[in-house]
């Protein structure tokens, strides 16, 4: 179970503290996980947020967290602050509430009569019916994200969560590895942003593709959303960034062994007239799987 520190540190805090009390490496971790090792290390390091259900599940897994507790922490913590404001406030209502219900159940013990003269009892009853849950719907707005709460019915509240704002990126080589920028924006934060319904990844990015190695899966201009968050297997699309130079590409990614059984991974065109890269897998700094496309209408 996580302790009252680890909580209240976060989740990247928490996830470090555990993987270096079991003597895991991050590479360990993430290989483990299903994860690049330079997301993880950016999640330890407060630089990324929270990471998805389905990765934090994974993390439970592979550093023996209790099961749900970094769900549970990753959920909270990219839950937007008005709403987070609003379950407090509730808990602390509620928390009221049960006091005064104690102490009406104390007095009820005692004489009614003398109950009743000292007004008492009514004042708590107040209080106690006082200290229901959130009855309101309204539109939320943190970070970009917005969000729909409102009573469950049940004294609860219950959030629906509306399409995430995902940033769109300078862009991303459909060729042989080019220069990229991402034009020194922090994360999740750009000139423009598109939205993808089934896309949840609170670190989802988009770029515009550029060159026609990829063709005729995906054209130039098209808009690709990759998700860090989302385990990459052999035969997906993915965002590849290799190391010294940071250089990026657009590629289908397989994973195979050298002669000497070494990790390497073979970046694919889907373009015949383009040929395969095979490189060392400590090569690959970044590897992130492409999730949704988008395409303009009438584009050729």
């Amino acid at each position: 179970m996580l302790s009252d520190s680890e909580k209240e540190l976060g989740i990247g805090v928490a996830i470090h503290q555990r993987r270096t009390a079991l003597r895991l490496s991050l590479a360990e971790v993430a290989r483990r996980a299903g994860c690049a090792k330079s997301y993880l290390s950016a999640i330890e390091n407060g630089v990324k947020g929270a990471p998805g259900e389905e990765l934090s599940g994974r993390l439970e897994r592979v550093l023996s967290f209790r099961e749900g507790e970094l769900v549970e922490m990753s959920v909270w913590a990219r839950t937007p602050a008005s709403v987070r404001a609003d379950v407090e406030a509730m808990r602390a209502r509620d928390a009221v509430r049960d006091e005064a219900g104690r102490e009406i159940a104390e007095l009820l013990r005692g004489d009614l009569d003398e109950i009743h003269k000292t007004g008492k009892l009514e004042s708590l009853i107040k209080v106690y019916e006082g200290g229901g849950g959130l009855v309101r719907e309204q539109e939320r707005s943190a970070g970009g994200t917005p969000a729909r709460c409102r009573d469950d019915g049940g004294g609860g509240v219950e959030r629906v969560g509306l399409p995430v704002e995902i940033p769109l990126i300078n862009k991303v080589t459909a060729g042989y590895p080019g220069s990229f920028t991402d034009m020194g924006y922090p994360a999740r934060v750009a000139d423009e942003y598109i939205r993808a319904p089934d896309v949840h990844d609170p670190d989802a990015f988009a770029a515009r593709v550029v060159g026609d190695s990829m063709e005729p899966q995906y054209r130039e201009g098209d808009i690709v959303v990759f998700s860090p968050g989302k385990v990459v297997e052999s035969g997906m699309d993915c965002f590849v960034r290799l190391e010294p130079d940071s250089e990026t590409t657009f590629k289908r990614v397989y994973f195979e062994r050298g002669e000497d059984g070494a990790e390497m991974i073979r970046i694919q065109p889907m373009n015949s007239a383009y040929g395969p890269m095979i490189v060392e897998r400590e090569r690959v700094a970044g590897l992130y799987a492409g999730v949704s496309v988008t395409r303009a209408i009438g584009s050729d």
